[in-house]
């Protein structure tokens, strides 16, 4: 039987993308802002109901970007339970992370432990909206204004995602995206920054194209971020099949929800408060009562040809290059570690049938079957 993955590419049909390859050969225009991409920034901007859109070749390279941006140096303030680029992001920017304990219902950065750890050095917050889940955008931003700082999300999951009736993207100071081929919207690698405004826009494509304005003229130590053509063009039909991908995504979801409730040591998190959600993921968390450890699951599963993930584990702060830092220490993580140790990311993807899902279920209720 075929393996099963936490995610797999949503691909659209094949002969769907060859007239775009046509136009791409017959133009000759590979790169460096071609039609395509001036195209799917228009139409991504549109769809998303955001103000200005700056394309990347993957979302690191646009973390890096937006923290330059902003002109961010000192200390920023991030969470440990995400995926290690968010804070490599800053450390190749010689930012210091802070770290900051989770929200244990939506796993996302605890406003309520932000203020503790502001010093004089702090000059923004760089919160991640897991899985898709809304940050409390509305307390982050207050503590934001009070101390003078910068908010960047992470924003890599939450493609679509809307909350208080506009996209989720419009708060902060810049967003940025990811359209890695294991997204909900995807262009094989890529990822974006919202930008509130034209002026913002302008420095960040000047930054991502080596900081140059014209043939003779360079205005920032800029970086090569450029979306191809190619990647473009796939965006472009992506997007015609986005909808229906998030509603399948949504169909899988509620399956799982009707079914794992049934199953004892095995908590199902509740649906955030938003007003649309993608559906990028589908945690679970392995409580002491479950029949086999969480890990013990993990290897399990994997014997079935269900390879899940332990998503977000190790937490960043456990590898080398952050551990040493003062507010990588566990007793100040407490949350997150207790997240980190029991979560388990089930299989959830466009084309994952929903009798698939059943057998999934089928063994978590009797894992030594």
């Amino acid at each position: 039987m075929k393996k099963i993955y936490v995610t797999e590419p949503a691909l659209p049909p094949l002969d769907e993308f060859v007239p775009y390859l046509e136009k791409i050969w017959e133009s000759k225009w590979l790169t460096n802002a071609g039609p395509f991409h001036h195209q799917l920034e228009e139409e991504l901007a549109s769809y998303l109901g955001v103000k200005h859109l700056a394309l990347f070749t993957n979302a690191t390279i646009a973390l890096v970007t937006a923290l330059q941006a902003l002109r961010i140096s000192g200390e920023v303030i991030t969470t440990p339970y995400s995926f290690v680029a968010t804070a490599h992001s800053l450390v190749w920017n010689g930012i210091k992370p802070v770290f900051v304990d989770i929200d244990p219902h939506t796993f996302n950065l605890d406003p309520k432990k932000i203020e503790a750890a502001i010093t004089p050095q702090t000059t923004a917050i760089f919160p991640v909206h897991v899985y898709g889940t809304p940050c409390d955008v509305d307390e982050i931003q207050r503590i934001a204004d009070v101390y003078g700082l910068k908010v960047i999300y992470d924003a890599a999951h939450a493609f679509g995602v809307r909350t208080q009736g506009q996209s989720v993207l419009n708060f902060g100071d810049l967003s940025v995206l990811s359209f890695h081929a294991t997204k909900a919207f995807n262009t094989f690698e890529g990822g974006a920054i919202i930008c509130p405004d034209a002026k913002t826009k302008q420095r960040i494509d000047y930054l991502k194209n080596f900081g140059i304005a014209d043939e003779v003229t360079v205005v920032a130590p800029g970086i090569n971020g450029k979306m191809s053509e190619f990647q473009a063009a796939f965006g472009l039909l992506q997007l015609k099949h986005v909808d229906k991908v998030l509603e399948k995504r949504a169909a899988i979801d509620a399956r799982y929800r009707e079914l794992l409730p049934a199953i004892n040591g095995i908590t199902v998190p509740a649906l955030a408060q938003a007003d649309r959600l993608n559906h990028s993921y589908f945690p679970v968390f392995i409580e002491p009562d479950y029949p086999l450890g969480r890990d013990e699951l993990y290897s399990f599963l994997q014997t079935k040809d269900i390879m899940t993930r332990r998503y977000f584990y190790p937490l960043i702060t456990e590898f080398p290059m952050y551990r040493g830092l003062p507010s990588a220490r566990p007793d100040l993580l407490p949350v997150a570690h207790h997240v980190a140790d029991r979560v388990l990311c089930l299989p959830i993807f466009p084309d994952l049938p929903l009798e698939q899902v059943d057998r999934i279920c089928g063994f978590l209720a009797s894992p030594r079957r």
